[in-house]
């Protein structure tokens, strides 16, 4: 691979870490970018699943503690869900390859991006305490997608989030990073066990996206609510639209 290549993978990185915290829309970036440089779409989505693993690392790094504002019985809670849920989707791409998600994942994206406009309209229906244990049966399904391709997932688990939970924004974007990443990093193993990974595609997007991962916490406080609830909202449409059209 030329020099040229590495060096928009690690730009594509940097990218797709910093708008996958901010978003959760990092595939948005990262995956045209993979096919742009050769890799068949089953690889491609492969590495890109490895490397995002980056992002939720270098966010962790840089506001570790506050993984735990929650209490630590849920966050384990959450973490367990993540690990298991993300092995299963990843098994679940090797067993029946990519083809099978394409009609479905456009409409939950969409779905999850009409949610996250009408989410202030909605607070109201999930009282003072939430609903945590129906948000914990609907992690199970966003994790399992996000180890299976993954694309749009972020998006879909903060619209569970603010429906569901009373969890304050900016903690629920950080914790959107931190699952989403163990659910990559369970189906990566799957990966790494059952097909083939382009190692060095992996080390350039990783080194990208821990960057623009570090850099999420830290820009994200510059960002109003509303306006990252729009900016994810249209994200979300615009990559329902793409994988609709790709598929």
């Amino acid at each position: 691979m030329s020099i040229g290549s590495l060096v928009l993978l690690l730009v594509a990185g940097a990218a797709a870490g910093l708008v996958g915290y901010i978003s959760g829309l990092a595939s948005l970036v990262s995956y045209p970018a993979l096919l742009a440089v050769g890799l068949n779409p089953l690889l491609a989505n492969t590495t890109n699943t490895l490397a995002q693993v980056g992002a939720g690392m270098g966010a962790t790094l840089r506001a570790g503690r506050q993984v735990w504002a929650g209490g630590r019985r849920r966050t384990l809670q959450q973490l367990a869900i993540a690990a298991i849920a993300g092995a299963a989707g990843g098994a679940l791409l090797v067993a029946t390859g990519e083809s099978s998600f394409g009609k479905v994942a456009p409409w939950l994206i969409l779905f999850a991006s009409l949610m996250m406009l009408a989410s202030p309209h909605l607070w109201r229906l999930r009282g003072e305490s939430g609903h945590w244990a129906g948000y914990l049966v609907a992690l199970v399904p966003v994790c399992l997608y996000g180890g299976y391709f993954g694309a749009g997932a972020g998006v879909v688990f903060l619209a569970a989030v603010l429906m569901l939970t009373t969890q304050e924004y900016r903690q629920s974007v950080l914790m959107k990073s931190v699952l989403l990443a163990v659910s990559n990093l369970t189906a990566s193993i799957i990966f790494i066990c059952f097909t083939t990974v382009d190692w060095l595609v992996v080390a350039v997007m990783f080194v990208g996206q821990l960057i623009g991962g570090s850099l999420g916490p830290a820009v994200q406080r510059h960002v109003p609510n509303s306006v990252s609830r729009w900016v994810i909202a249209v994200g979300g449409v615009v990559m329902a639209c793409w994988l609709w059209m790709r598929g």
